[in-house]
C-alpha cells in the first residue's frame, strides 16, 4: 500500500461499519471524485485512487481484520516485504510460513530457497480477459561450477556443522527469553564446506536475472496475489526452490468502475432526453455496445441493470452485471431560442404539481414549516 492514511476516514465511515455501509460510502465518494466528473483535477484523481485503495482493503474480511490489528504494517512492501506479513493470499496461516522462511526454513523443517515478491500492473481490460505477462526477476540459480554443492571439489561432501549438528539453528538467550536463531557458524545451512567454490563462494547458488511468463487469470482484482510454485530463489543442491508471489495492480478505467464482478457506468443525458424519454447506446467492457431505454421522467441517480454485461468472475465462465447510472445534465450557455422555450416551459409548469412532484412536495413542507404547522 502506498500511503498511511486512515482507510475508515478516507471512506468516511465508522470503524464498526458493516459491509453494506462501506459499499454505500465507497460508491458515493467514487462518483464524487471520479476522473470523468473532474477532468484535469489532479487532486480529485489522487483522492479517487485513495478511495479505491481503502475500499479494496475494507471490503475484504481478511484484509480488514489484518488492517484493524496491524495497521499499514500488514501490507508494507506489497506483502511480506519490509518486515510486514502478507494477508492477500492464503490468509493468516501465511504468517507462520513467512516466519519460518525468514529463518531459512519451511513448516515441517523442510528448507527451501527464499520466496520472491514482484509487483505487476495490468490494465482494466487485461484483468477482464486475462493476460500472460513476462516478468524479469533478479534471483539466485544453481551454480553450474559446483552443481549447487558449494564445494570446489564436487566429490567432497559438505561436513555436518559441529555447532548446530546439522539443524541450521541454535538456541540463543536474551534476558528471560530463549529463542532459535540461524547458526552463526554455518549461517543456517547446517553444513560446512572446507573448500568453497570460487564462483558462488560456497553458497551453491549465484545471482542472475531470469525471465518467466506468468498467467494472470480473467477476473483478477486489484491487490490480489498469485503464487507461482518453485519459481523463487534456488535453494542449492538437493534443496527445493522458493516460490514467486506476483502482486497484481489493476489500473483504473476511464469509463467503468468495478465492484467485484459488477461494473458501474455513469452516463450523462440531456434534460430533454430525461423528460421525454430516449434510447442511448453504451459501451460494454468486452468491446461491444448495448442499447438502454431511458423512460420519460428519469431522474438523476436512477440505475438500469444489464444482466451478464459486467466483469469476469474469477475461475468461472460467468460474468457479473453492469449498472448504468443516469446523470441528468442541466444545459449551459443557452441560445436565445432555447432560453425563450425554457421560459415558456417554466411559466407553464407553475401550478402543475404532477410535473414536478418532488419540488412541489418539498416546498409545501417548507410552507408548513414557516407557518408553524407540524
Amino acid at each position: 500500500m502506498a500511503t498511511n492514511i486512515d482507510y475508515y476516514a478516507t471512506l468516511e465511515v465508522a470503524r464498526d461499519a458493516n459491509g453494506d455501509e462501506i459499499k454505500r460510502a465507497y460508491r458515493k465518494l467514487a462518483m464524487k471524485y471520479h476522473p470523468d466528473r473532474n477532468p484535469g483535477d489532479a487532486e480529485a484523481e489522487d483522492t479517487f485512487k485513495k478511495i479505491n485503495e481503502a475500499y479494496n482493503v475494507l471490503k475484504d474480511d481478511q484484509k480488514r481484520a489484518a488492517y484493524d490489528r496491524f495497521g499499514h504494517a500488514a501490507f508494507e512492501g506489497g506483502g511480506a516485504g519490509a518486515g510486514g506479513f502478507d494477508f492477500g493470499g492464503d490468509g493468516f496461516g501465511d504468517i507462520f510460513e513467512q516466519m519460518f522462511n525468514a529463518m531459512g526454513g519451511r513448516r515441517g523443517g523442510r528448507r527451501s530457497g527464499a520466496d520472491i515478491q514482484v509487483q505487476v500492473s495490468i490494465t482494466f481490460t487485461e484483468a477482464f480477459v486475462g493476460v500472460k505477462k513476462e516478468i524479469t526477476i533478479p534471483t539466485r540459480v544453481i551454480c553450474k561450477s559446483c552443481d549447487g554443492s558449494g564445494s570446489a571439489d564436487k566429490d567432497q561432501a559438505p561436513e555436518i556443522c559441529p555447532s548446530c549438528h546439522g539443524a541450521g539453528k541454535v538456541r540463543a538467550q536474551q534476558g528471560f527469553f530463549s529463542m532459535l536463531v540461524p547458526c552463526p557458524t554455518c549461517h543456517g545451512t547446517g553444513r560446512l564446506i572446507r573448500n568453497p567454490c570460487k564462483k558462488c563462494h560456497g553458497a551453491g547458488t549465484v545471482e542472475k536475472n531470469r525471465t518467466i511468463e506468468v498467467a494472470i487469470p480473467a477476473g483478477v482484482e486489484d491487490g490480489m496475489r498469485i503464487r507461482v510454485s518453485g519459481e523463487g530463489e534456488a535453494g542449492g543442491k538437493g534443496v527445493p526452490a522458493g516460490d514467486l508471489y506476483v502482486n497484481v495492480s489493476v489500473e483504473a478505467h476511464g469509463i467503468f468502475q468495478r465492484d467485484g464482478a459488477n461494473i458501474y457506468c455513469r452516463v450523462p443525458v440531456r434534460m430533454g432526453q430525461a423528460a421525454l424519454g430516449t434510447e442511448i447506446e453504451v459501451p460494454v467492457v468486452d468491446g461491444s455496445r448495448a442499447k438502454v431505454k431511458i423512460p420519460a421522467g428519469t431522474q438523476t441517480g436512477e440505475h438500469f441493470r444489464l444482466r451478464g454485461k459486467g466483469f469476469s468472475v474469477l475461475r468461472s465462465s460467468a460474468r457479473g452485471d453492469m449498472y448504468i447510472q443516469v446523470v441528468v445534465e442541466t444545459p449551459r450557455h443557452l441560445s436565445k431560442r432555447q432560453r425563450e422555450l425554457l421560459e415558456e416551459f417554466e411559466a407553464d409548469a407553475v401550478g402543475h404539481a404532477k410535473g414536478s412532484p418532488e419540488s412541489t412536495g418539498f416546498f409545501s413542507k417548507v410552507k408548513d414549516f414557516f407557518e408553524g404547522k407540524p
